[in-house]
């Protein structure tokens, strides 16, 4: 199970307080109590800019993936079956590629990386990774789990369909849990292009926030309840 950290000493403002953007507050800092009370208070943290303060955002509508509706094309259908999923078995090299200072509107500065590193010890922040046949790494995704609540936060892709395979991934090991999978929060923010795709939806904050405190109640999937203690074994992206 996660290791609870010490509890943050800041308040953060209601979200109905938020910008036309979503922009909630400015500041703070990024230790684990302090990012754990954003995410169970719908908020996340971005910089406003590529060397700007930390911000901490929610966006209203919110982007969202259901988890018991994540399309998959009958082209990533066919891709898939030459990728195996891993889960915690390179963090550091899938943040740091999510990090990568050439990809445009970067946004995961150093400090950022180390604060989802420390989440990533607690057990809290996870990566998916998406391998070739020969366990090269053609992708991959990481974010945060809180009971059924999964936080995407960034990925990206060596392989064509790489990280449309890791979304798909984290929807079927979301779906895995305990309870109804509508009940299950996988929130991707905002909605893009690339993510409507997969069948991402925006939904009101007010809705968001409801479905995010039913998740926060229910028990974390079993892919991810092991932490990085036992990172999950290969497994194929139809379950086998």
């Amino acid at each position: 199970m996660p290791v609870e950290p010490e509890p943050t000493p800041w308040a953060f403002p209601p979200v109905e307080v938020a910008d036309p953007l979503g922009l909630v507050g400015v500041g703070a800092d990024l230790e684990p109590g302090t990012l754990l009370a954003a995410y169970r208070s719908g908020i996340f943290p971005m910089p406003e800019s590529r060397r700007g303060p930390m911000g901490w955002w929610s966006p209203d509508p919110r982007g969202v993936l259901p988890v018991d509706g994540v399309h998959v094309s009958r082209s990533l259908r066919r891709t898939r079956r030459r990728f195996t999923i891993t889960v915690n078995s390179a963090f550091d090299e899938v943040v740091a590629a999510c990090a990568d200072p050439r990809r445009p509107h970067g946004w995961i500065s150093p400090a950022l990386r180390g604060a989802y590193r420390r989440l990533h010890d607690l057990g809290w922040a996870h990566s998916v990774e998406v391998r070739t046949a020969d366990g090269a790494l053609a992708g991959g995704l990481f974010g945060l789990a809180i009971g059924g609540f999964f936080a995407g936060e960034s990925m990206f892709h060596r392989v064509t369909d790489a990280s449309k395979a890791a979304v798909a991934a984290v929807g079927e090991l979301l779906a895995a849990g305990d309870g109804p999978a509508a009940q299950r929060l996988f929130d991707v923010q905002w909605t893009t292009d690339h993510l409507r795709t997969l069948g991402s939806v925006d939904v009101p904050r007010p809705e968001y926030l409801r479905r995010l405190e039913r998740a926060l109640e229910l028990p974390l999937p079993p892919a991810f309840d092991d932490g990085v203690r036992a990172p999950a074994p290969a497994l194929g992206l139809d379950g086998t």
